[in-house]
């Protein structure tokens, strides 16, 4: 697939950049477009890998923003959004439409940028082009507050309306004790850009063979048609040199090859979709679901590949379950990435839907008592004194 890929606030920017490097260390060719929209001018010098005509500052002029940011203030996002709304489109008519398959855009919803920026972007796009525009949502962890969940759970409901599919992350599912929030974070951004370029990069002719099973764009732009919350699953083992593997197999029959493969791949296609999801979810919520596995084609057996399939069938419990592969011959390791499309049982979400309630009532609640107090402060006892005008 090849992807126009947009980063809309401090998180989104940070996904995108990491996306460019994990493609250039595995020689994909996916982002065929890239660029980054903030609030904050000290974030936008943060990118390592995209280039610096790919980066735009928005709300500069603003009241509220003046090139520092929104404050976490998701509205405040919308508004300067809105407002440089022209300076936006002006840099969407640099991307060659015609050169790309469809449109991701990638933020974190817990702060303001992107949960503010992100759906006024979308709407955008949506307006300007036909094809079709993903999301890529981080969602906040439950240590992040109150502030940050509003946040989430308002935008959540943009995004996933305004777009054609939404591929959520869950920090609290990737949260590791120990770390500092810096370390985190990256570290949280390394797995989800091997998700994502694994995922999306598949089907596309770059210096790789084309596989015997090899999947196409359009299989993986079906599976997305669903609409919808997705989530991805993703693991990988480490191989031997290929010339290794072909030595060591050589004097075995080619069907008793294909049994080592196939229980190796269908384990690994447990593997993921059995350990950390982007998102945790119930998998026979899905409405459909893709296999791709990325490594040297003489561990990708059709047998193996047929084996998952059904398996994954089985446990998601539709038969609308695509498998294939992505042929890596220097690769020296055999992953599966696991999409599972327009999932509906997500507990995740419903917490953050309920921890941004709390927050709205406790912030009403603040803000009916420092009205009271600010009325009380500057008020006489008796309230003899009248206000001058």
């Amino acid at each position: 697939m090849k992807l126009a890929t947009i980063g809309v606030g401090n998180a989104g920017s940070k996904l995108i950049d990491r996306m460019l490097e994990f493609e250039q260390e595995t020689g994909r060719d996916l982002c065929r477009h890239v660029l980054v929209i903030n609030t904050a001018r000290t974030d936008l010098a943060k990118p390592d890998h995209v280039p610096e005509d790919r980066r735009v500052l928005i709300g500069d002029t603003h009241q509220k923003a003046k090139g520092h940011g929104v404050g976490g203030d998701g509205e405040v996002g919308a508004e300067v959004a809105k407002n440089d709304i022209d300076e936006i489109r002006r840099v969407f008519d640099d991307v060659e439409i015609h050169e790309v398959d469809a449109i991701l855009v990638a933020a974190g919803l817990g702060g303001g940028t992107g949960s503010g920026a992100g759906p006024v972007v979308i709407d955008e796009l949506q307006k300007m082009y036909d094809e079709p525009v993903y999301g890529l949502g981080v969602l906040p962890g439950e240590y992040e507050g109150g502030r940050p969940a509003l946040n989430a759970a308002r935008s959540l409901q943009s995004f996933v309306t305004k777009v054609d599919n939404f591929i959520a992350f869950d920090n609290d599912a990737w949260r590791s004790r120990g770390q500092t929030v810096e370390e985190g974070y990256e570290e949280m951004n390394r797995e989800l850009a091997t998700r994502i370029v694994t995922l999306l990069a598949a089907g596309e002719v770059d210096d790789s063979d084309v596989g015997e099973n090899a999947m196409d764009s359009s299989d993986i732009m079906r599976t997305l048609d669903t609409g919808g919350v997705s989530s991805i699953g993703y693991a990988s083992t480490d191989l031997d040199k290929p010339e290794g593997l072909l030595s060591k197999y050589k004097k075995k029959e080619d069907d008793e090859i294909n049994s080592m493969d196939a229980a190796k791949i269908k384990g690994l296609v447990r593997r993921a979709v059995n350990s950390r999801l982007t998102i945790p979810c119930e998998v026979s919520s899905a409405d459909r679901a893709l296999i791709i596995f990325a490594g040297p084609s003489s561990m990708i057996s059709r047998k193996g590949i047929e084996s998952a399939r059904e398996w994954l069938e089985q446990e998601a419990d539709t038969v609308e379950v695509l498998a294939g592969d992505d042929p890596r011959e220097d690769s020296d390791t055999l992953a599966a990435v696991v999409l599972l499309s327009n999932v509906t049982e997500t507990p995740r979400i419903k917490e953050i839907q309920n921890q941004a309630v709390d927050a709205q009532n406790k912030i009403k609640e603040l803000d009916a008592v420092r009205e009271e107090e600010i009325a009380s402060l500057i008020t006489d006892d008796d309230n003899e004194l009248d206000p001058i005008v």
